[in-house]
Parts: C-alpha cells; structure tokens; sequence
C-alpha cells in the first residue's frame, strides 16, 4: 500500500508541475528584421536586412527581458530550446514620426508558443 502511495505521489509530483515559458523545451521563434531608410528628400525609401540589430524576448508576464541576441548579416534571428507559453520579442527603431524624445521606439510582437512549435515570427520593420 505503502509503494502505491508514493507511485501515486510521485506521479502527481511530475505531472503537476507546469513549466513556465523559458530555457528547456524543444519550440524555437526565429525571424527577420528588415530595415528602412529614407532618402534626403524623404521620397524613396530602400529595404535591406538590418544586420547587427539586437532583438529581445521576455519569457511570459517578467519585467525587463530575459534574453537577447543580434541579427545575422541577413537581418535573422532564432530563440531555440523554449517551453511553450506567452512571449514577447521587440527592437528597437529610429522614430521616424519625431514625436518621441529619445528618438527611438519599441517595435514589439507578442506570441503564444505552443509543445515544440517552431515559430515563425512575422517581419521586425525598423527604421534608420
């Protein structure tokens, strides 16, 4: 009686315990940012991968983020190995509008991962 107690113990242990979005699973989020630039005139604008940009993901409800990584030459990312749950990935970008002070803005996406999903995530537009 006393081993089927802690078998059933056991099991509820293991299977109760729900694993928060992080480091651990099998999912992945990768994606590209692309960059915006205007000319002096401000008439035509031109695209190319935004190499080197850093971008950052926030595992669930934290504050401040929990990992971030740059761009390759082509402006593309990937966060591998996570659990699945809430997350949130964002850049940063030259304020094209001139309302902010700093002259930066938050471009942010957020996402619900599901069990080893590999997530696509859509275009980062950043502007320089």
């Amino acid at each position: 009686m006393n081993k089927m107690l802690l078998f059933l113990f056991a099991f509820f242990l293991l299977y109760s315990c729900k694993k928060e979005p992080g480091i651990g699973g099998n999912g992945s989020i990768e994606g590209k940012v692309t960059a915006i630039k205007f000319n002096a005139t401000g008439t035509d604008s031109f695209f190319y991968p935004a190499a080197d940009q850093y971008v950052y993901i926030v595992f669930g409800d934290n504050v401040g983020y929990d990992r971030r990584i740059k761009t390759d030459y082509n402006g593309a990312y990937r966060f591998s190995f996570l659990y699945p749950g809430k997350y949130t990935l964002y850049t940063y970008s030259s304020d094209n509008t001139g309302t902010q002070i700093s002259g930066q803005m938050v471009v942010k996406k957020e996402i619900q991962l599901s069990k080893n999903q590999q997530f696509q995530m859509p275009e980062f537009f950043v502007y320089e």
